[in-house]
């Protein structure tokens, strides 16, 4: 009895630790949640990994965790703990997780791995943006290789040990965004990486275009929110920037807990900024942020993931009316957004369009992308490549296009702070015409031969010319069109064959191969008894008197003889060779028959089979005018009767 009453508290007791321990447990897990929930990303990874070290695990903690570290940039650790979630058995990720993981892979420098998962994430979500555009690009590695070396970076000095990112040009001016700690804004601090808001920045270029004496701009611009991303107007008069939702200065959060990011203008007035105010399109419900003007400052560009977003982040454009308003906000479209991050845009006066993105094919982390916008229908999106891009996150890049010299943030290793500004001199500028290379073969279709010399021409969908080319002796060709999208066909003509074509649809741009053209011969030789010499209209081929050489200026026009014998190799000739009347007949005879000898063997000499090739000497048996031995003849008339003849007899 005694036994069992102690064995009964032994298990009431275990069952009570047990269920303590499950309160802990949740108890640390929701509170993890609630921080990951709120945004507050270095407080809840804290809390997630200390719950891993006490021996928890689940798909959530380590999903929370890779994300957690993915939002803050920091993609080695995000790939850790993704690396942990896939490890977990008997699960169903959401495929967004294999696009993740494989983009955090790219910062340790595994493409292959990357590519793997990307494989993955493209069997799973085969209309997905991304998943074409890698689809499209499986050598996209080459192309940014390509691509590559454009560039000539500087750290610059005014870097601080916190994030420095959005430099702008004003005036002679550069006005950056940074988190450094001034001592004034110690309790501003942002849960999301435990770091200080972010405030405006100026500084001066030195003669020798350092930049020097970073110093805070005007309280009406700095709050105690996020300032960042500003947009000058030519005459420096007005300023559109980046700030957190607020009201008088303090951050207004929405139903989930998150301050949104909107654009703000401002005025200069007597050197001071004035009249700040939002524009009319920002919302307390999605975010609009990192502006940037076009060059006749008549459109605002920016990010935001307002509804009709594609993904996280778009690029947007909007107009600017004479009278300072505002038309209605328009998605730039599925070939610059992706469902990831198109953030940071910055447009030049040639309408190239900067901005970073981690949806198309890139380095890892955000990459930076170019692209013309005068003609989305032929676009075409260039990786900037090394050394602009980097396995980190590249970001906010401008650049004066008439000096060549810009500036760009990244995380990249080896900088002062978690983001630095990057000066650089553009050294090679950049090839944004949009270009498709469409290869491919033209064979005999009967024979399956290679068709050298075929005339090639590529047709849009409005039967217009686009490019033209021939192929070579191997049948092959390249020819070049550009990337609009529609209908295309490649013509494909060449003597004594019917035309042949090939038709294909360009929709995403990108190359076309493997274009193959089948060609039916039609039969345009000569009929039989021709002589070629007249059909072909060559200089006859003549002999000097008493001689069966082959002369220099015969051979121009037996060359073309055999020409035509390699172009129809179903013709067979013969070759009757003749002499004048001079001589006796038995000797004019054997000469005639040595002339049509040593003719047939220059042919068979250059590669016509014997086979195809008789002769024979007619002597002075026929001859080509009335210079028998009753009449007087010239010696240019006599030339004349001195001759081979190449009849077509099969």
């Amino acid at each position: 009895m005694n036994y069992r009453i102690n064995n009964m508290k032994c298990l009431l007791f275990i069952a009570f630790s047990f269920g303590f321990i499950l309160h802990a447990q949740d108890k640390k897990t929701q509170r993890a949640k609630q921080d990951f929930n709120s945004y507050a990303y270095a407080e809840a990874i804290e809390s997630y990994e200390k719950l891993v070290k006490e021996g928890y695990t689940s798909e959530e903690i380590y999903k929370n965790l890779g994300d957690a570290y993915y939002q803050k940039g920091n993609y080695n650790a995000s790939a850790y703990w993704y690396e942990q979630l896939f490890n977990l058995s008997d699960i169903t990720v959401d495929a967004e997780y294999l696009y993740k993981y494989a983009q955090t892979l790219k910062s340790s420098g595994d493409y292959t791995g990357s590519d793997a998962w990307m494989q993955k994430f493209t069997e799973q979500k085969k209309a997905d943006i991304r998943a074409l555009k890698f689809k499209q690009n499986k050598d996209y590695l080459q192309s940014i290789k390509k691509n590559s070396g454009r560039y000539d970076l500087k750290n610059i000095a005014i870097n601080s040990t916190s994030a420095d990112f959005a430099p702008s040009f004003f005036g002679e001016r550069l006005i950056f965004s940074t988190a450094r700690d001034t001592g004034r804004i110690l309790k501003s601090v942002h849960k999301w990486n435990n770091k200080p808001f972010t405030n405006l920045y100026t500084a001066k270029v030195s003669e020798n275009g350092e930049y020097m004496a970073a110093e805070r701009l005007s309280k009406k611009l700095n709050k105690k929110t996020h300032e960042s991303s500003t947009a000058f107007t030519k005459d420096g008069s007005t300023v559109y920037f980046t700030r957190n939702n607020s009201k008088n200065g303090n951050f207004l959060r929405d139903k989930e807990g998150l301050s949104r990011l909107k654009i703000y203008r401002a005025t200069l007035i007597d050197g001071l900024w004035k009249d700040v105010m939002e524009l009319p399109f920002n919302s307390e419900n999605y975010s609009v942020a990192h502006p940037t003007l076009s060059k006749d400052e008549k459109k605002l560009y920016f990010a935001s993931d307002m509804p009709g977003t594609y993904g996280q982040s778009d690029i947007f454009e909007v107009d600017i009316n004479e009278d300072g308003t505002f038309g209605v906000p328009k998605n730039l479209g599925n070939e610059i957004n992706t469902e990831s991050r198109e953030t940071f845009p910055f447009v030049t006066g040639d309408d190239v369009l900067y901005f970073a993105s981690d949806g198309h094919p890139g380095l890892g982390g955000l990459d930076i992308f170019a692209t013309k916008i005068d003609d989305l229908n032929a676009i075409y999106i260039l990786n900037l490549g090394e050394p602009v891009n980097s396995v980190q996150d590249d970001f906010s890049f401008i650049i004066d296009e008439e000096t060549k010299k810009g500036l760009f943030a990244s995380s990249r290793e080896g900088g002062v702070g978690s983001d630095d500004i990057y000066s650089f001199t553009e050294t090679k500028p950049l090839d944004l015409i949009c270009k498709t290379i469409i290869t491919g073969v033209v064979k005999d279709k009967e024979t399956g031969g290679a068709l050298g010399n075929t005339e090639i021409k590529l047709f849009n969908s409005e039967n217009r010319l686009v490019s033209s080319s021939s192929t070579n002796e191997m049948g092959v060709f390249t020819t070049e069109g550009n990337c609009a999208k529609g209908s295309y066909k490649i013509v494909a003509s060449k003597n004594d064959y019917d035309e042949g074509e090939s038709t294909f649809v360009i929709e995403k741009g990108g190359d076309v191969s493997d274009v193959e053209i089948m060609l039916n011969q039609v039969d345009k030789s000569a009929p039989l008894g021709t002589d070629l010499a007249k059909y072909l209209n060559i200089e006859p081929i003549y002999f000097d008197f008493d001689k069966y050489f082959i002369r220099d200026d015969a051979r121009a026009s037996i060359d073309k003889v055999l020409a035509y014998l390699n172009e129809y190799p179903k013709v067979n000739i013969q070759v009757r060779s003749h002499t004048d009347s001079r001589a006796n007949e038995q000797y004019n005879q054997l000469l005639s028959e040595n002339r049509a000898k040593a003719t047939a063997e220059y042919l068979i000499e250059k590669g016509i089979s014997s086979d195809r090739i008789s002769y024979k000497g007619y002597g002075e048996t026929t001859l080509a005018n009335s210079c028998d031995n009753a009449v007087p003849c010239s010696k240019e008339n006599h030339q004349l009767n001195r001759r081979s003849e190449f009849i077509v007899v099969e």
